[in-house]
This record gives structure tokens, C-alpha cells and sequence, in this order.
């Protein structure tokens, strides 16, 4: 059962150092995701959807309501203003089913405006601006902790060298939807996707042919190193 709905922003901006993403640390003793790094985010409230007989535009009333959350959560969680057409869809994330509370969550992602990062002391702790592969060294070296869905997202940002770049490469792709299954038994702990062969109830498109190596959409957990495997 979903409990609700969800948007998260990854902010952007360029730097010498390469794209740069906006990092937020939760408290470390309470609420959801605790002493993880996030993006800025939260839930859909009621308000977010249109009004009876208002127009949601293009999108389904569920997308455009993420995206006015979207929109909000960033203002709240870290004083900068986006606008709904800066948003360039990117994701979608639902959690696997034994998840206590599990919202079905869009990413979105942004360039980040002018303006200083102000934080709510009630969501958040500290903040950094982070290159995804810096990001990557400080989880191998424990002293940053990640989710899955924050990490693949990171994964997908290494290849773009500027903000401009990964917003095109973002607006011309279809966004990816991840209902996530951990993949029972696997040592070391393992996410699982469709199309990967030990997704349940996933028949996969063809069977393999004989000397193709299996396909891959899983996320491996080995303590702090992780790695993404996805292949065609």
C-alpha cells in the first residue's frame, strides 16, 4: 500500500570542479531517513492539486501536483525560489512493499537560483554542494550515508560534465520509473528493477541466448561500496 505521494529537486549548479549537486543531512535521531543525505524534498499535500475544474496544463494531475510540491519544498527546506517550468522530470521511485511508509516519489531536476541556502532547522542539519563522485567518496569512506534512490540518481549525473548538460540529456529522455524489490537472499544486499532476472513476477522481454552474459538492473550494497549494474 502507498501512504502518498512525494517530490524530491535535484539542484545544480556548474563549478571549476565539474556539476555540483545540492546535499542535505537529516537529523540523525529523528524522523524519516535519519543522518541521511538528500535532495531537498517532501510530500504532495492536498493543497498541491489543481481545484475542481482548474487546468493541470499537460500533465496528470499527480505530476503537476509533484511538481508545485516540488516547487514549495525547496522554498521551505533551503530559501530558493525555483518555478514550476524550471523542473525537467526526471524520475519516478516507489519503495519496495515490506517499506513501513512508502511514498511513490518524483525527481525533478533544477538549476539552482541566485540566493544563499537557508536552511529549516526542523528538516535539516547541514547542507554541502557536491560532485556526485565526491559524494561517492565520502559514502566509501562512511562519513556520508545515502539511500538507493539518491545514489542511482547520483550515478546517472556522472557523465554530465555541466548543469546545461544534464538537463538536456534529462528533457529528451523518457523519466524512469524504479519500483524497487530487494532481491531476497543475495549476499551482499541487493535492489532489483525491472527487466534484471531475479525482479519477481518479471519474465523479461526474451529469454537470453546462449553465451550472452544475463541482463542486470540491480543495485549491489556491499558495506559502503556500492555499485549499479544495467545493462541494455
Amino acid at each position: 500500500m502507498l501512504h502518498g505521494t512525494a517530490a524530491t529537486v535535484v539542484l545544480m549548479r556548474d563549478h571549476p570542479d565539474g556539476l555540483q549537486v545540492l546535499m542535505l543531512e537529516r537529523p540523525r535521531h529523528r524522523g524519516s531517513f535519519a543522518g541521511a543525505w538528500v535532495f531537498p524534498g517532501g510530500r504532495v499535500d492536498p493543497e498541491d492539486y489543481a481545484l475542481p475544474g482548474e487546468e493541470d496544463d499537460s500533465d496528470d494531475g499527480e505530476l503537476a501536483a509533484a511538481r508545485r510540491a516540488a516547487v514549495r519544498e525547496t522554498a521551505e527546506e533551503t530559501g530558493l525560489h525555483l518555478q514550476e517550468p524550471d523542473l525537467v522530470g526526471l524520475s519516478c521511485w516507489v519503495p519496495p512493499p515490506e517499506t513501513p511508509r512508502r511514498y511513490k516519489t518524483w525527481f525533478f531536476l533544477a538549476e539552482a537560483p541566485e540566493g544563499e541556502v537557508l536552511l529549516s532547522p526542523d528538516e535539516h542539519v547541514d547542507a554541502v554542494w557536491l560532485t556526485p563522485a565526491e559524494a561517492f567518496r565520502r559514502q566509501r569512506a562512511g562519513t556520508l550515508e545515502l539511500f538507493p534512490p539518491t545514489w542511482v540518481t547520483l550515478h546517472g549525473l556522472l557523465g554530465s560534465e555541466t548543469v546545461a548538460a544534464a538537463l538536456t540529456a534529462a528533457a529528451q529522455a523518457v523519466p524512469q520509473t524504479y519500483a524497487t524489490r530487494r532481491l531476497p537472499g543475495h549476499v551482499p544486499p541487493a535492489m532489483v528493477w525491472q527487466g534484471d532476472p531475479g525482479y519477481p513476477g518479471d519474465p523479461g522481454e526474451e529469454p537470453e541466448k546462449p553465451g550472452e552474459p544475463e541482463k542486470r538492473h540491480r543495485l549491489i550494497m556491499d558495506g559502503n561500496n556500492w555499485s549499479y549494474e544495467r545493462t541494455p
